[in-house]
């Protein structure tokens, strides 16, 4: 049997169902991948960014209280969320990038949609 993501210090119940939304069911799983690669999928899946919960999940991983990240780490930790969330939103197609590939598949844009 595997631990529920929620197993994790720093991250609650609510964890378990945005995390398997993005295709993450265990904890075991959780930190196979790491931080930054869970939290990109959770950005993939649907999930707003947070840095707050970003660095929670980094310090929970740790065995550490959310709380504990301050000063250069706390810094370092934006750095990297920074990063995560601006490479998630440039692989996010744009409305005018889905409009062009639903008019190439036949499918014109609605009027009053």
């Amino acid at each position: 049997m595997t631990d529920p993501v929620s197993s994790i210090r720093n991250l609650g119940p609510a964890s378990d169902a945005s995390f398997a939304r993005a295709g993450i069911h265990s904890a075991e799983e959780l930190r196979e991948l790491g931080a930054d690669e869970a939290y990109r999928r959770l950005l993939a899946a649907g999930s707003r960014p947070h840095f707050i919960g970003y660095y929670a999940m980094v310090m929970g991983l740790q065995g550490r209280p959310w709380n504990d990240c301050k000063g250069k780490e706390k810094a370092d930790l934006r750095a990297r969320f920074d990063a995560i969330k601006a490479d998630a939103s440039a692989s996010k197609p744009s409305e005018d990038k889905i409009e062009a590939i639903l008019d190439e598949i036949g499918i014109p844009k609605q009027p009053g949609i």
